[in-house]
């Protein structure tokens, strides 16, 4: 028996000879179904070549597929005429991957019903669907499969604390309560405004948006007509800072507050301490940022409190949940450009963010650190960052830094501007647009809108791989395939600077 194929060789068979796939048999009989032994099930195969990472991307391109053939045939979704099959694509992958990016008004094109199954979309697209279908497993009392374990347990080598299948299970719960609560803030102060039904399905709508960091609005302006009301914005504040800090880190925080009211001690993990760290610098940088850099401009004619209130609500969304409280239209050169910057951050792992992530950009900030000292290892706080995983979050960049670029230029090439055309060039707005969508944040200056059909599908990428990629490498670290044959060519070194 050869070991490497499974199949029975003749002793005297030539070197040359081409090898058997079967065994061999005595002339003039019919050999046995050799492909049994040489190929495994058609089933099996395609199981085993559902990666997690494949997985994961099936999942949200299915959901995705469903959302689209849902706009299409699903009744009494329209005030109006239905969305065409491009703007339904683009609307069903702008909620599945809680972007935010409409070519319809959300308020005013969608009934009621219309609304609540973009609500539905968005609410799977930010738990995920894979969530839901492990939920459902454990609700039930069966044993996760291996496979179905791999994906959801990225936090065990992490947080060895942290059990995965209460994890799961507290995804959801966290998910409805924060929710919950706050629909029904949002519902006490809108009541002087709206008639009780219709402060209770707005308060839902924007609670879940904002909370998987979505950014559509049943209102046309999004939050510009809340700027002077504190209550709601610190609310929509709250619901995006907490899913936008990652499930992981959130279970963490709930396990040390249960020890440390039972006097037990219980260490934070480095990833959820970074997550903590960068997502308070990040907060309190761009808050300082935009009331100096708009405080005479779209702050202007604001009281100093609504000013400070409105710059704070505008670093915490444009990361990556999608409100706005300012045009961003006429806001200055400068401020959209740390627009631009504050999107390309965006959450934290294992959240509903999108971004390129607060871990890895302190993970590519700390490289940076050890090599201006002339270190060879990257660390923080006595701790060191594996090799591998840095060299991830530097592939993570250069690919997210890659394809932002060349999406700006298609839009440039696909939207020629007229030579005529007034101040400022639309390039600052396609950059802009880009980096909304694959950092699935969905602010935009206005490019949404004139956006043809190439241009709409371009985003529709940007919004599914923006989506699914951090979620790719993620899988990738927590799975560390091991080589079984390693090979590498002579070493021969190039000059860098």
């Amino acid at each position: 028996m050869d070991d490497r194929s499974g199949s029975l060789t003749s002793p005297g068979a030539e070197a040359d000879a081409p090898r058997a796939v079967g065994p061999v048999t005595a002339p003039g009989r019919t050999p046995a179904a050799p492909w049994r032994l040489a190929r495994p099930p058609r089933g099996a195969a395609l199981r085993q070549s559902l990666t997690p990472a494949r997985l994961l991307v099936l999942s949200f391109l299915g959901l995705i597929a469903l959302g689209t053939v849902g706009f299409m045939v699903l009744p009494g979704l329209y005030i109006g005429e239905p969305l065409s099959w491009v703007d339904a694509l683009f609307t069903a992958t702008s909620a599945v991957c809680v972007t935010g990016l409409i070519v319809v008004d959300t308020a005013t094109y969608f009934t009621t019903a219309g609304q609540a199954y973009v609500l539905l979309l968005i609410q799977l697209g930010g738990l995920g669907i894979l969530t839901f279908t492990t939920l459902l497993i454990l609700a039930l009392g069966r044993r996760l499969s291996l496979r179905h374990e791999a994906v959801t347990t990225t936090a065990t080598d992490i947080a060895p604390e942290v059990d995965f299948r209460h994890l799961v299970r507290n995804v959801v719960r966290f998910t409805l309560a924060f929710e919950a609560v706050g629909a029904l803030l949002l519902f006490i102060a809108w009541l002087p405004r709206f008639d009780p039904t219709t402060a209770a399905w707005n308060a839902v709508f924007q609670a879940v948006s904002a909370f998987c960091n979505a950014g559509f609005s049943t209102f046309s302006d999004s939050m510009m007509g809340f700027q002077g009301s504190p209550v709601t914005l610190l609310c929509i504040c709250g619901l995006v800072v907490l899913g936008g800090l990652g499930f992981l880190t959130i279970e963490e925080l709930h396990l040390w507050w249960k020890r440390t009211r039972r006097g037990a001690a219980f260490r934070l993990s480095l990833h959820s301490r970074l997550a903590l760290t960068v997502t308070t610098i990040v907060l309190v940088g761009g808050w300082a940022g935009y009331a100096a850099l708009e405080w005479t401009n779209t702050l202007a004619q604001m009281p100093v409190w609504q000013r400070v209130l409105d710059a704070l609500f505008t670093s915490v969304t444009t990361r990556t949940a999608g409100f706005n409280v300012i045009d961003h239209s006429i806001a200055a050169d400068s401020t959209n450009f740390l627009t631009i910057l504050l999107m390309s951050i965006g959450g934290s792992p294992g959240s509903t963010a999108g971004g390129l992530k607060t871990t890895t950009v302190a993970v590519i900030g700390l490289l940076a650190w050890a090599r201006l000292r002339g270190r060879t290892v990257t660390s923080v706080w006595g701790r060191t960052i594996p090799g591998e995983t840095v060299q991830r979050a530097v592939g993570l960049f250069v690919v997210g830094f890659g394809m932002v670029t060349a999406a700006i230029l298609l839009y440039a090439m696909i939207h020629v501007q007229p030579v005529d055309a007034p101040a400022p060039s639309h390039f600052l707005r396609y950059m802009f647009e880009a980096a909304s969508a694959f950092n699935t944040v969905g602010l935009s200056m206005g490019a949404t809108g004139e956006l043809e059909t190439p241009g709409k599908l371009l985003t529709v990428f940007l919004m599914y791989v923006g989506r699914v990629g951090p979620l790719t490498f993620a899988s990738a670290i927590a799975l560390r395939r091991e080589l079984k044959d390693e090979f590498r060519y002579a070493y021969e070194d190039v000059i860098i600077g």
